[in-house]
């Protein structure tokens, strides 16, 4: 098991990538969140099997097709308490 928080600035508001996140974390099996920040950036937390996550950080690199990602940031976090993946509100 494995978990991170990404921070994914670009443009990645306003293009479904919220959305998307949540769709491709649940394709894969993912616990945990995303949500947009006041700065203009992503935030998700994701948990789950190792190759999973990976793969979905790999794939936050694209993002939906209208997003144009500058930068993943990741850093080790501690599994979400609730089990899903689901989008939360601005913060």
């Amino acid at each position: 098991m494995k978990s991170v928080r990404l921070r994914i600035t670009g443009r990645v508001q306003g293009v479904f990538y919220r959305g998307w996140t949540v769709d491709a974390a649940r394709s894969r099996g993912l616990d945990g969140w995303v949500r947009n920040r006041a700065d203009g950036s992503v935030e998700a937390l994701v948990s789950g099997d190792d190759a999973q996550v990976d793969d979905l950080v790999s794939a936050c690199w694209n993002g939906p097709p209208a997003a144009r990602v500058e930068d993943v940031e990741i850093t080790p976090a501690d599994p979400p308490e609730e089990a899903g993946f689901r989008q939360l509100s601005t913060r």
